[in-house]
């Protein structure tokens, strides 16, 4: 029993290094290809050569993006083969058609188009060449559809029914597809995808600005990765309660431990909003608990009142590791704050036309470059440190979707797949700190080229 419990955790140790690497990449592919198709279309339409400037410099960065994030999805598949072959077994007529769709959307549109997009300007023309960086973006949240679809399924299981030997079948595609927590994610993933890009670009540009204060494309950049900010954070904020008021139904033990509500308050005593605590798992309390009475009950059931169901209604085997998830959630919900008033800030100064001379928000943006996907992993760390101990939720749990692998197998695999993502992932990173530390390209002297100009050049 030890050794099982050691290889699992050892499983569980893999899992969460690999999708951290991969999924940080797929949200980076997915918003540059979204902001690189919104800088051609800007081209086309307004016929300023700065868009394809900034185009073509980020562009290099996507292309590096797709090529890393490839590699570092190659390795998930192989860990999900050799960690987890009984989940595979029992869910695999469920879970195996999603992900092949997902790698049908990533090769055939994402690979598929993206040599026109590096090489093909100057050969089909800029028509053709925009509806290619359209089919890439397009491709990625196709991509992001199918995998987001499948996660969802695992949280929130619908559309099946169970053979005489435990497998799950596929009854009704459509239940499955679009299972009761799957809108809630998807909106939330890619707003969080689109916000950890945003946040990267402002970073990246307010940098540069710093050191050239008067380049035109830096200053591109930077206004419209802020106003992505700008109206994206509070769209977040909001999708989020939503997301959370869902699982509070469909998760009740996953909310529970959010908030650190061990024990259920009196009738009519209204659920406290703990700002800060220490879970403790094994005596079942909080340790140095910091909350405001009533406030929880009032984001939760819109009133002073309500309560929601503590972790001492539920059997203490299927509780999540609520330390986990408690700081995860916090540390989410305080970058997101963060994030709130990096636009609330930036809207300000853009009223007042100090945006591009106030250098305490540059150094601000360069600072919050990496809150987005610092977010997103922690929101990511709730979701699936939450669901557990289960990977169907409350179907199958974690300990029987293991494949029979010793601990000792699991923790050279881990070794493995570390080594490889320290030389793919610094070399990766190496050559994206090249990219950005230099602008996109100087102005050259006299009138910018016309959108005729380029036509005429392809």
């Amino acid at each position: 029993m030890e050794a099982t419990e050691s290889a699992l955790l050892a499983a569980r140790l893999q899992f969460s290094i690999t999708i951290s690497f991969h999924i940080v990449l797929a949200a980076l592919t997915i918003g540059l290809a979204n902001f690189l198709m919104v800088l051609e279309g800007l081209w086309l339409w307004r016929g300023k050569k700065i868009y394809l400037d900034v185009y073509r410099y980020w562009l290099k960065i996507f292309a590096l993006t797709v090529a890393v994030g490839t590699a570092s999805g190659l390795i998930l598949e192989y860990q999900f083969g050799l960690n987890w072959s009984r989940l595979a077994t029992q869910a695999g007529d469920i879970l195996g058609p999603l992900m092949f769709y997902e790698v049908l959307a990533a090769f055939f549109l994402e690979a598929g188009f993206l040599g026109i997009m590096l090489f093909g300007l100057k050969k089909v023309g800029p028509r053709v060449h925009f509806f290619a960086t359209c089919a890439v973006a397009c491709g990625s949240l196709i991509s992001a559809f199918w995998i987001l679809s499948a996660n969802s399924w695992m949280q929130t299981p619908a559309g099946y029914a169970i053979s005489h030997d435990g497998r799950f079948i596929a009854q009704d595609w459509w239940a499955i597809i679009f299972n009761p927590s799957f809108p809630y994610r998807l909106a939330h993933m890619t707003l969080a995808a689109m916000l950890g890009t945003a946040t990267l670009v402002a970073g990246a540009s307010a940098w540069q600005l710093l050191r050239e204060p008067a380049n035109p494309r830096a200053r591109l950049q930077y206004s419209m990765a802020l106003w992505t900010i700008i109206v994206l954070a509070p769209a977040q904020i909001v999708v989020g309660h939503f997301h959370a008021e869902h699982s509070l139904t469909v998760q009740p033990q996953k909310v529970a431990a959010i908030e650190g509500s061990w024990t259920r308050p009196p009738e009519g005593a209204g659920e406290p909003m703990r700002l800060f605590a220490v879970p403790d798992m094994a005596a079942r309390r909080n340790h140095w608990e910091l909350a405001i009475p009533r406030l929880g009950s009032l984001y939760v059931h819109y009133n002073l009142t309500g309560t929601i169901a503590a972790l001492d209604e539920f059997p203490a085997q299927d509780i999540p590791p609520v330390p986990i998830v408690f700081f995860a959630f916090r540390f989410m919900v305080g970058l997101g704050l963060l994030m709130l008033g990096q636009g609330m800030a930036s809207w300000m100064l853009a009223r007042r036309q100090r945006l591009f001379n106030t250098r305490w928000m540059m150094r601000g943006c360069v600072l919050l470059a990496p809150a987005g996907f610092v977010a997103m992993l922690s929101g990511w760390v709730v979701t699936e440190v939450g669901r557990q101990p289960f990977t169907v939720y409350g179907l199958l749990r974690t300990a029987d979707s293991l494949s029979p692998v010793s601990h000792q197998q699991v923790v050279a695999s881990t070794w493995s797949i570390l080594l490889f993502y320290l030389l793919i992932f610094g070399i990766g990173l190496w050559v994206l700190l090249r990219i950005l530390r230099k602008p996109a390209h100087e102005d050259q002297p006299g009138p910018q080229p016309t959108l005729a100009d380029e036509i005429g050049d392809s």
